[in-house]
């Protein structure tokens, strides 16, 4: 194997130790003084204007979709009386992180690693090292916490519009009693469902503020380069948000007993 292949081969998990260091590098940062609010409220700000619809318009059809395909799955068990309750697990569970943190990784990532990347090739980064002033406390660290901010209080948003929408399609299309489907939410739902899908959200938009200011602090060669860090930030933030969830609900099924009717 020649040399020029083996660092091909090597070169993902390079990265990817690169990236962990980075995290590594972020999480102490988030203790250093001072903290920088008014970078951290413009971009929650500006995070949240640029997802907040696209969330709302996603939700629609996820909680309709899940409504449709559960309740034409428990209707053919007999067990109609259920399907608010599978529905609103659905929802809150998996449908909301994953919906949250796929718009959060497509709009807000892919605007922090534009705008680091620009910064970037622009020497704005190294200038700013020069004045001793670390860039990872100035400008990742708010750009991280506001991600996982927004991430939160989208999920919410998710998850209430999806829960709607289930009702809608359930009532309207499915035939079913507006009563079952409320009256079922605690049958098979628990508190630490929505514990759950609140942490993940959370844990989501963490990864993706993270991945997307590495690979915007680490652009080069012109234009050309932000852009490929752009969608570079995008894909690897989807393949790990997947494994992250396959992983954190996994632990959630062994440490949490689900609740039966």
């Amino acid at each position: 194997m020649s040399s020029a292949t083996a660092d091909r081969l090597l070169a993902p998990i390079g990265t990817a130790g690169k990236l962990f260091a980075f995290g590594l590098d972020v999480g102490r940062s988030l203790f250093k003084r001072p903290f920088q609010t008014r970078e951290f409220l413009q971009q929650a700000w500006f995070i949240a204007s640029v997802t907040i619809m696209p969330t709302a318009l996603v939700a629609i059809p996820f909680g309709a979709v899940i409504a449709l395909q559960v309740g034409g799955l428990i209707k053919q068990f007999g067990a109609q009386s259920f399907t608010g309750s599978a529905s609103v697990l659905a929802v809150v569970r998996e449908a909301g992180p994953i919906a949250t943190s796929l718009l959060i990784a497509g709009a807000g990532g892919s605007a922090i690693a534009a705008d680091l990347g620009a910064r970037k090739i622009r020497e704005e980064l190294d200038a700013m090292m020069v004045l001793g002033i670390d860039p990872i406390q100035r400008l990742v660290v708010p750009r991280v916490l506001a991600c996982m901010l927004v991430a939160f209080f989208l999920n919410g948003l998710v998850s209430v519009v999806g829960v709607c929408g289930g009702y809608f399609f359930n009532v309207v299309l499915q035939d079913g009693t507006p009563g079952a489907y409320l009256a079922s939410f605690t049958a098979l739902a628990q508190l630490p469902d929505l514990y759950q899908g609140m942490a993940k959200a959370i844990v989501f938009g963490l990864i993706a503020a993270i991945v997307a200011s590495y690979k915007g602090m680490n652009a080069g060669g012109g234009p050309k380069g932000v852009g490929d860090a752009v969608n570079e930030s995008v894909v690897i933030t989807f393949m790990l948000l997947f494994v992250v969830n396959f992983v954190m609900s996994a632990l959630y099924f062994q440490l949490v007993p689900p609740k039966t009717g």
